[in-house]
């Protein structure tokens, strides 16, 4: 099993390109069952969750290729399976995705309940209910859902809570159904609004999207078409963390910075410097680091797959800061790691208060999910001495080549197989 070995002690410099959304690009590449013609998709990231779906793709029977350069033509004109089964989808929970197009185009699927990180749990329901409320008969047995309709139909839902993979799986349904179906309290993260914009192309019909309203009337098919992936907002704040963090000076290009406001707005009150471009941001790290409270909510506010890297920059704070979770229940797990490594941090309930100036020591660590991989990467660019993160297959689902990108930087990091 692959670990990642840090350094600390060096300051970042240096330039780095964003690549593709990962939480982008599954609903996309869901998006291709919705018809038989092909699509063409650009600058995917090449990282484990992209290919194991693309592996999901072509077992229920459509065609899907992947190439070096990001570009990825699919086809789905024969489907020979509606299951989406547990071996293949048990790493990522974005295996649900599959549920709403084929729902909307072949009536029928067989989806494993998915699986992911360990940050808490993900309930399904919310999909589930708006499916049934569009007329599809949906059941959890085995550790599947089953569902099926004669043919869905427009309707309003009122969405429970704020919930992205929800708000999507609902719109690809909503595409193909008889009339107009209404998404209130839909989600606005910018993913969301990336796959809007590929379903117009495809043919839909979709109005507020980036709102927490959405309407989509339903087509008979829909058509091919080429769709360019957003890039990754949550790689591109990982990588303003690190130059933070650091006390360095790092450039952040092919991103759209208005997807980060609220990140850099809440890490320019912590210290840094932050020049903002119109494809991407200049980040300066200074001292002191100040210590700054901050609390996750969904999209425009500050994003939960930014907290854990938050919380490392917090640990070199000047004072006091109290980062609250509300998304996910269970999202501290890092914390632990890092207080292995001298970090003065107390957990209770959805909060962490995080005492910073104390001076941190590599040490052993493991990854709990994807974004607690980063936030030990980035622990450990400060961290006196060598620090060893194991299990960072999570890292891989959501980081292309994280390492060969932060020693571009100046970082002394390498991945030991």
């Amino acid at each position: 099993m692959d670990k990642i070995r840090v350094v600390g002690g060096v300051a970042l410099r240096g330039r780095v390109e964003t690549s593709g959304a990962k939480n982008a690009a599954l609903p996309a590449m869901a998006a291709t069952l919705l018809t038989g013609d092909a699509v063409q998709l650009e600058n995917l990231p090449r990282v484990r969750d992209i290919l194991t779906t693309r592996d999901l793709l072509e077992k229920m029977g459509a065609e899907a290729e992947i190439r070096e350069d990001g570009t990825g033509t699919f086809r789905a004109g024969e489907i020979s399976s509606l299951e989406a089964p547990y071996e293949l989808v048990k790493t990522m929970r974005a295996s649900i995705l599959v549920l709403g197009p084929l729902l909307g185009r072949f009536r029928k699927a067989r989806v494993s309940l998915p699986g992911g990180c360990a940050i808490g749990a993900r309930p399904v329901n919310i999909h589930l209910a708006g499916l049934e409320k569009m007329g599809a008969v949906c059941e959890v047995a085995h550790g599947y859902v089953e569902a099926s309709t004669a043919g869905l139909t427009g309707a309003y839902i009122q969405m429970e809570t704020v919930t992205v993979t929800g708000t999507e799986n609902l719109m690809m349904a909503a595409t193909l159904a008889d009339g107009e179906t209404v998404l209130d309290n839909a989600a606005c993260e910018p993913e969301v609004v990336d796959l809007a914009a590929m379903l117009r192309a495809m043919g839909a019909h979709i109005e507020g999207d980036g709102t927490r309203t959405i309407r989509i009337r339903g087509v008979r098919r829909l058509r091919g078409c080429r769709h360019r992936i957003i890039p990754d907002r949550i790689e591109a704040g990982t990588f303003a963390v690190a130059g933070a963090i650091t006390r360095g000076e790092v450039e952040v290009a092919n991103c759209n910075p208005e997807h980060l406001k609220a990140v850099l707005t809440q890490l320019a009150q912590a210290g840094a410097e932050i020049s903002i471009g119109k494809d991407g941001f200049r980040i300066r790290g200074r001292d002191p680091i100040s210590s700054k409270n901050v609390t996750t909510y969904p999209y425009p506010a500050f994003p939960t797959d930014m907290q854990a890297q938050y919380m490392a920059l917090m640990t070199q704070g000047d004072g006091i800061a109290i980062i609250t979770e509300t998304i996910f229940e269970n999202r501290f797990l890092h914390a632990l790691e890092m207080i292995r490594m001298g970090a003065d941090i107390t957990v209770e309930g959805r909060q962490a208060l995080v005492r910073g100036g104390r001076p941190l020591t590599g040490a052993a660590v493991l990854a709990s999910d994807l974004r607690a991989s980063a936030s030990l990467i980035l622990a450990g660019l400060v961290a006196e001495g060598e620090t060893v993160i194991d299990r960072v297959y999570h890292l891989d689902r959501g980081y292309y080549r994280i390492e060969d990108k932060m020693a571009q930087l100046g970082a002394r990091i390498e991945r030991i197989r």
